[in-house]
């Protein structure tokens, strides 16, 4: 390596140590393209978690391949793809999140910038070329590519659930149970996640200090208002925030019910959390899962029902009892109108309202000039 280290191109030599000889370089020429590949991630402000899973599903295909990078081919990736297809089972958008994580790995160790494909001819005779290309990877073709029994919940489905978790809680306090209390957060927790329409993490992170009056609804007193600080992000950049106004009045009953007289008995001394969890700080996203698959499943609900359902369940409500669509879209935080119409699932009862006034005011313009001859 001494000899060579001088005429090293790129960046690469950062990640090789200069004038030390490798015992096992094939095994330290990957990893230090590894690191590579993670600093530049980093550099581009992704989450550690996304680079964390981006380098997990790049160890599989390395195991899957047998072989390193610079031996790598197409069909290397062709034999994986297939085999998490039809194996595996993965969803559509699971498989291109493994190709993306592959794709960006390889553009990384072939771009001239990092000097890798150098390195590697220089020592192995080879060097790598990139393998996931538009003949062989999913293309993102719709917007929405969730599965087609996600849906959002009746009106009844709904007031069942939240009976049920309710009921629960009723239960666990008759029987004098110590889990009457996290049951009865778990409850108000799926209620405050409809009257929002926010997703699991959005939910999870709120605390006390998030709700705000709104000066347009002063009948919401302390609860006119929640700030979201950890909205979904985009790529490389922090969590976006926004503001949801309470539309419910029994959204406001049912906070001040929890934050006044509940969420100080199960809260640590000096917690701010709104879902503070018997054994940390805050309640986790397992948790969550977990309680919501339970009610869904002793009620006997439809497995397509999840807790993003809730979410549905809002925007598609509010527009069935005449919200303005804009509205509902900036509730949601969503960019495009597009966007929020993949959320609204109308029920056939409302289409029918809808068409049976469209026709009855064609009907009514149309006689209007018979009646005026008259």
């Amino acid at each position: 390596m001494s000899n060579t280290s001088d005429r090293l191109p790129g960046t690469a030599r950062l990640q090789l140590a200069d004038g030390v000889a490798l015992l096992h370089p094939q095994e330290q020429v990957f990893e230090a393209m590894v690191d590579g590949w993670r600093n530049q991630q980093l550099a581009r402000n992704l989450a550690p978690s996304t680079i964390d899973k981006r380098v997990g599903r790049l160890r599989s295909f390395l195991r899957h391949a047998e072989d390193f990078p610079w031996e790598w081919t197409a069909q290397h990736a062709d034999e994986w793809f297939g085999d998490l297809r039809s194996v595996h089972g993965c969803a559509h958008s699971t498989l291109r999140s493994y190709q993306d994580a592959l794709r960006s790995f390889c553009q990384y160790i072939v771009d001239p910038a990092y000097g890798w494909a150098a390195v590697c001819e220089e020592r192995f005779g080879t060097y790598p070329i990139q393998i996931v290309h538009e003949g062989n990877s999913a293309t993102h073709v719709q917007e929405s590519e969730s599965r087609p029994e996600k849906r959002a919940f009746t009106l009844d489905e709904l007031q069942n659930f939240f009976d049920y978790a309710d009921e629960q809680v009723t239960k666990a306090r008759d029987r004098g149970r110590k889990g009457w209390l996290p049951a009865f957060r778990d409850a108000t927790l799926f209620k405050i996640a409809y009257s929002y329409g926010l997703r699991r993490n959005e939910t999870r992170m709120l605390d006390v200090a998030d709700f705000g009056r709104n000066p347009h609804a002063p009948e919401f007193g302390n609860y006119g208002l929640v700030h979201i600080r950890y909205g979904k992000a985009k790529k490389g950049s922090p969590p976006k925030r926004r503001s949801v106004a309470t539309v419910w009045p029994w959204t406001a009953e049912v906070l001040d019910e929890w934050v006044t007289e509940f969420q100080p008995q199960l809260a640590t001394p000096g917690s701010s959390a709104l879902w503070p969890s018997e054994r940390g700080a805050r309640i986790g996203l397992q948790r969550i899962n977990s309680r919501f698959a339970a009610y869904r499943d002793a009620l006997g609900l439809d497995p397509g029902l999840d807790f993003h359902g809730l979410r549905r369940s809002y925007v598609t409500h509010l527009i069935e009892a005449g919200r303005d669509p804009l509205f509902v879209q900036f509730q949601c935080g969503h960019e495009h109108a597009s966007t929020t119409s993949l959320y609204t699932c109308v029920s056939s009862d409302f289409r029918t309202r809808t068409l049976r006034r469209a026709l009855d005011e064609t009907l009514a313009v149309a006689l209007e000039p018979a009646r005026r001859s008259r």
